[in-house]
């Protein structure tokens, strides 16, 4: 009886799933046929796209992180939605994520190594918007660290449940979504002609800013596909060189494939113009180069070799002299101290509105050291504390580090710096202790993460959803600590096993031995 009832159960829910699609199905026949080409056409690519999704979740995420740079075209071509598209594919694919284990009454948080330090920082961040001057704005940046942790927990339950799911697939995603950036920036810098009079260079060339319509965080966005492409190319070329494993130029490989992308995205960086990046490039690419070798003095040395190029390189002027002049100007106008007597021109204007934003930030903590004026709240508690040649808010502070020290004062920035520590350390541990090819992709990302602090002296970088983009990059950290432990665990097994091996061998032939079982001629 109770068989016969589950299964008249099993058979009444089956019927309701098919009444509710041929419903669905029957509703966008309708709308098909009476919607126009253009409208009928997005339904049913918006219809396939979330089937896809709900079949395989990562499709979603990796839809997002090509339609995450789109934010702020978006924005500016007058979309007025509260969500962009990349925003949307990301919201999809958690929802997906959490209905299935909902499904499976299975709903489990990953033990990754950065849950604790994130959590700090979410809690610090969220106890500074008691008093801040605009909440929905506070909870909207608070909402992006939030969606970089279940991005984490997303991509390390993936990996965990299903077999078919390989790290590589997520470092494509990537390196794919940063070329497809790369490639319009360098349309924008000297392919296409024209752009925005104020982005115009060498009186000719256009700053690339692929869809971010500034320059700068698209030169930072660029830095993170640059390095990590870098450093899983070393990787790849590694270990192909270790496993003598031919190359052929005309066959698709990892190593053509990197590579490719490393060179494609160098060119993007230089086209945008940008200082801040172009340092965080210098940076990053010289903690890859420490810590590529195993041995730290061959580090050293590796380094102090690249430093001498450099000097031999300015030395006879083998650098582009507008490179370096780019690169220079800006020491030459930074000053310290109150910048609302000094007289503005076109050569020092962009110095002094940074310093200007520096000084208003200082202001800000002043009034309260330890909580700041609310996390993401610099923008609207700006009025407060402006200088009276510069009222107009820029929205941030141009260096995340005052600005964030303004937002959410001392015990914030503490969270953060932790929270980038215990990033930097996993990071190092997973290059100490991993094979090739993975321990460049880890390469890669330390080389990021550096250049990403680097960057953020002179900028701010977590606008148009590059959050998202950095927060697949955390997860494949953890993925990659992941794996990093188990290859070791398999190593040493079998370290033990041929050891064991070994010791039988021996005991059995000096039993023979003794026993006279060897004959000597």
């Amino acid at each position: 009886m109770m068989k016969h009832s589950a299964f008249s159960i099993q058979r009444s829910a089956f019927s309701v799933q098919r009444s509710v699609f041929l419903l669905f199905a029957g509703l966008l026949g309708v709308a098909l046929a009476r919607l126009p080409l253009l409208w009928a056409a997005a339904m049913v690519g918006g219809t396939a796209v979330f089937l896809i999704i709900l079949i395989y979740p990562l499709a979603g995420l990796g839809l997002a992180l090509l339609l995450g740079p789109l934010g702020a075209l978006e924005s500016s071509l007058g979309f007025a939605s509260p969500l962009d598209s990349g925003q949307l594919a990301l919201l999809l694919t958690l929802v997906v994520w959490l209905a299935r284990g909902l499904r499976r009454r299975r709903i489990i948080i990953p033990r990754t190594f950065l849950n604790v330090p994130l959590l700090i920082f979410l809690f610090v961040a969220a106890l500074t918007l008691v008093n801040a001057p605009s909440l929905p704005i506070g909870f909207k940046e608070l909402l992006k660290w939030g969606e970089i942790l279940f991005i984490i927990w997303l991509l390390v339950d993936e990996y965990t449940h299903h077999s078919s799911f390989r790290i590589q697939h997520l470092l494509w995603m990537l390196l794919l979504a940063g070329t497809v950036q790369a490639a319009i920036g360098i349309w924008q810098f000297g392919l296409r002609g024209d752009g925005p009079e104020h982005f115009l260079v060498l009186d000719r060339f256009y700053r690339a800013y692929g869809t971010f319509q500034q320059p700068n965080p698209f030169g930072g966005f660029i830095n993170l596909t640059a390095l990590l492409a870098l450093g899983a190319f070393i990787g790849c070329m590694i270990h192909a060189r270790k496993n003598n494993s031919p190359f052929h130029l005309f066959t698709p490989s990892p190593l053509l494939f990197t590579g490719a992308v490393a060179v494609i995205t160098t060119i993007a960086l230089v086209a945008s113009w940008s200082r801040g990046a172009w340092l965080g490039f210098g940076a990053g690419t010289a903690v890859l180069a420490f810590f590529l070798p195993r041995k730290r003095w061959q580090g050293v040395a590796l380094l102090g070799l690249g430093m001498g190029l450099l000097l031999v390189s300015l030395q006879f002027n083998l650098i582009p002299a507008s490179i370096t002049e780019r690169v220079t100007s800006f020491s030459r106008d930074l000053q310290f101290g109150d910048v609302r007597g000094v007289d503005a021109n076109d050569a020092n204007y962009a110095v002094l509105e940074r310093l200007a934003h520096w000084q208003a930030a200082i202001g800000m903590v002043e009034s309260d050291v330890w909580l700041g004026v609310g996390f993401g709240n610099y923008e609207p508690a700006y009025a407060d504390y402006d200088l009276i040649n510069w009222p107009a808010p820029l929205g941030h502070a141009h260096n995340y580090y005052l600005n964030l020290l303004a937002e959410t004062g001392v015990l914030g920035l503490l969270a953060y710096v932790g929270l980038w520590t215990a990033v930097f350390w996993q990071t190092i541990r997973i290059i100490n202790k991993s094979d090739w090819p993975r321990r460049g992709i880890a390469l890669g990302l330390l080389a990021a993460w550096t250049a990403l602090s680097v960057h953020h002296l002179v900028d701010k970088l977590y606008v148009n959803n590059i959050y998202i983009y950095l927060g697949v990059m955390l997860g494949l950290l953890q993925l990659l600590d992941d794996s990093a432990g188990e290859q070791k665990t398999k190593n040493h097994k079998t370290t033990r096993l041929q050891d064991y091996s070994t010791t039988r061998l021996l005991d059995y032939s000096t039993t023979r031995l003794k026993t006279g079982d060897y004959k000597t001629k």
